[in-house]
């Protein structure tokens, strides 16, 4: 019988502060089993955080239990393949939500807020209702700003956001949306937000706050951060790379980053 000796790895203490994989150990030129199995457990998990779809009637009774109104719609996409495949498509309502949107007749608002399944409802499914939550409390000081009713996208894309704001004439849109998992973190939340949204925005008129979840960037701490950009956005007339995120927030977060200690950024 061969024992299955792991080799230590001196580095083994530097694990506790982060969620990367370093000092793994080895067996012979090998990984040790256990981690080639949390490998595979990660990689699933991002897998399903990919293709699992939105409930949007949980989400929807969910969001109604929290006092929000909201409006299904979805992306030219009709299913998931065609989702990954064509992404164009998920950046363009198809003609039945274009309309349902324009049936409502709605006036002209501020801020219209949508949350898209993106590249992974599981993030959706999990942490928009706290965010939501956090981000009302943050702007309860700004009665003035007016919010269109929710819209829950699904086979949706960042870009699918401006079509919706324009639609719904607001002055920004702000999609919260599932991004792409990776091996540590399948279930983050990014929010983009974009002034004067139209159909053929482009990536350097949005302000982005990503890796929105408990283990990385707090529901709280990520409605403080856009709290502040959204008021500046309508103060200024602007997003982008012509808005710099000079919130109380944003500013800790860039000094932690430089001047902490490993592991405790």
């Amino acid at each position: 019988m061969i024992d299955d000796e792991t080799t230590p790895d001196p580095w083994i203490a530097l694990r506790r502060h982060t969620p990367a994989r370093l000092a793994l150990g080895r067996v012979g030129t090998g990984l040790p089993t256990t981690e080639l199995l949390r490998f595979e457990a990660a990689h699933a998990q991002a897998r399903d955080a990919v293709l699992v779809p939105l409930d949007v009637g949980a989400l929807a009774a969910g969001l109604s239990e929290d006092g929000w109104s909201a409006v299904a719609v979805r992306s030219r996409a009709p299913d998931r393949d065609a989702f990954l495949r064509r992404p164009d498509w998920g950046r363009r309502l198809d003609d039945g939500s274009l309309e349902q949107l324009r049936s409502l007749d709605a006036a002209p608002v501020d801020l219209a807020v949508v949350i898209g399944d993106g590249l992974s409802a599981v993030a959706v499914q999990r942490h928009v209702r706290p965010l939501l939550a956090a981000l009302r409390h943050a702007l309860d000081a700004d009665p003035a700003i007016a919010w269109a009713p929710l819209t829950i996208a699904t086979q949706a894309r960042v870009a699918l956001a401006d079509e919706i704001g324009q639609t719904l004439q607001s002055s920004l849109a702000l999609i919260l949306i599932g991004e792409r998992p990776g091996l540590s973190s399948p279930d983050s939340v990014g929010a983009y937000l974009t002034y004067a949204p139209r159909v053929g925005c482009h990536d350097a008129q949005r302000n982005c706050v990503s890796n929105i979840r408990p283990d990385g960037l707090p529901p709280e701490a990520a409605a403080a951060r856009l709290a502040w950009l959204i008021r500046a956005a309508l103060q200024r007339r602007l997003t982008g790379i012509g808005l710099k995120d000079d919130s109380p927030q944003g500013l800790s977060h860039r000094a932690d980053s430089r001047l902490a200690p490993p592991g405790e950024t």
